[in-house]
């Protein structure tokens, strides 16, 4: 498989990193697993010589200008994290000139791979409109102003559209990278994956923080308030707009705009998160978390959990059981 990774100045170091490592850790494991027949030729390219990362270090790419593309083409972040300097970011001539490129190169049958913020940059150029994507989740809602034409599903960490691959939030670079060495070898991926230590991540919804988002619009503000105030009591539509003061279509459409979901949507998202911390927290039964939560039994919430986070009750309180053992003692 060959592979382009279209690098600008300002981009994400760890970002950039991943992707390199995880196909270079692919590459040795296929010589000493007898797999010689996947090969991953991972090529960084440009628009000029050398670029500076966002941590100053120099890279020396190859001339993007003239090539003709990979199978697929990888744009990782840039490491601009507020909408202002982002917006900056991308009015400059480079980003502008990548994104053409990326455009040209894709009309010429290149699959096109993006992460975290370098979905902007694809974004810019025109291959993402009509598709469903994921990006970084605190920048969902400028991404939603910013490209309309572009279906957004910010909660999950990789979306597959098209000719077109998208992840969510900084190190979601890697599962980026795992995806695309799974296309040419399950086994490989999977070996990849445990020699790195890269668990499963399908969402990435369980990291994001609500308020971050919340913030950028009063009213959906409010609505996050009466949601926390009222988990247990169930979710209500009436009751959230006469609380707030706003029409349901007001509301609906608000929060739709800042987080890309329903009201309802949003109030199961609370309750996950509720539920997950009280299951690290304490050691209440799954009955007694299920009624705070707004549940009459604790099935109902196994399901949830299971289905928004694709974990179980068992998996949740292991994890948090694991994070506070004790470090065995070297002798």
């Amino acid at each position: 498989m060959k592979i382009d990774v279209l690098t600008v100045n300002g981009v994400f170091d760890t970002g950039l990193a991943a992707v390199l490592d995880a196909f270079a850790m692919a590459n040795e494991l296929t010589a000493a697993q007898g797999l010689a027949s996947v090969t991953f030729d991972v090529t960084l390219v440009g628009l000029c010589r050398q670029v500076r990362t966002s941590q100053g270090f120099a890279v020396s790419l190859l001339p993007a200008k003239g090539r003709a593309p990979g199978d697929w083409v990888i744009v990782p972040a840039i490491g601009e994290r507020t909408p202002e300097p982002l917006a900056a970011a991308l009015a400059t001539a480079e980003k502008q000139e990548a994104a053409l490129l990326l455009r040209q190169w894709a009309d010429d049958g290149a699959c096109v791979a993006a992460a975290c913020i370098g979905t902007f940059i694809a974004a810019e150029s025109g291959v993402l409109d009509g598709e469903t994507v994921t990006t970084t989740w605190w920048l969902a809602p400028f991404f939603r102003q910013r490209y309309p034409r572009v279906h957004l599903d910010d909660g999950r960490m990789l979306v597959r559209s098209g000719r077109v691959l998208t992840a969510g939030a900084a190190l979601s670079h890697m599962d980026m990278a795992l995806w695309l060495i799974r296309q040419a070898s399950p086994l490989l991926a999977e070996m990849t994956a445990r020699y790195l230590i890269v668990d499963s991540r399908p969402s990435q919804s369980a990291y994001a923080m609500s308020d971050h988002l919340l913030h950028a619009d009063p009213l959906v503000h409010k609505f996050e308030r009466w949601t926390r105030e009222h988990l247990a009591e169930g979710f209500s539509l009436d009751g959230a707009t006469r609380a707030i003061g706003a029409s349901k279509r007001t509301l609906t459409r608000r929060i739709h705009d800042v987080l890309g979901k329903s009201p309802l949507s949003y109030f199961q998202d609370v309750r996950v998160e509720r539920a997950v911390h009280l299951l690290r927290t304490s050691k209440d039964s799954v009955e007694t978390i299920a009624a705070a939560v707004g549940y009459a039994d604790g099935v109902a919430l196994r399901n949830l959990l299971r289905r928004r986070l694709g974990l179980g009750v068992r998996e949740i309180r292991s994890e948090s059981a694991a994070a506070f053992e004790p470090t065995s003692k070297i002798e």
